[in-house]
């Protein structure tokens, strides 16, 4: 029988939803993602080892309500490449500007052309957190 410690895990990846999937590929690839592979009506996208699956398939109440989060080391860097890619003007994103969350977060939200939410952020430098559980 498989016990915790025998139980592995090679990778998490969420399916999000394209209203035009062509689209969608074209954003991604902008914002900052690799497509590695397609087939299917699914498109595999990573960054750093950080994988999601672009779907050809629209649920505007799924769309609108799956938000992802993206941890990145710099999120200056991040912002700074959302607005020179202009993928507001470009795609009809809508891109938040940066902000330092009470919860130790600074980010910035890009909502993509089918309205699934991304936050993009890093730890805030010299947050304390509070309230974290131990390890």
């Amino acid at each position: 029988m498989n016990g915790p410690t025998t139980l592995k895990a090679i990778e998490l990846k969420a399916f999000v939803p394209a209203k035009d999937f062509e689209l969608s590929k074209r954003f991604y690839a902008d914002l900052g993602f690799e497509q590695r592979s397609e087939g299917g009506g699914v498109a595999y996208f990573h960054v750093d080892g950080c994988p999601f699956l672009l779907q050809d398939f629209y649920e505007p109440t799924l769309a609108d309500h799956l938000v992802m989060h993206l941890l990145v080391p710099d999120v200056q860097a991040w912002f700074a490449h959302v607005q020179a890619q202009d993928l507001a003007a470009r795609y009809g994103a809508r891109v938040t500007p940066l902000v330092d969350q009470p919860w130790g977060i600074t980010e910035f939200v890009v909502i993509d052309p089918a309205g699934v939410c991304w936050h993009i952020g890093q730890n805030t430098p010299g947050f304390a957190p509070v309230g974290r559980l131990a390890d």
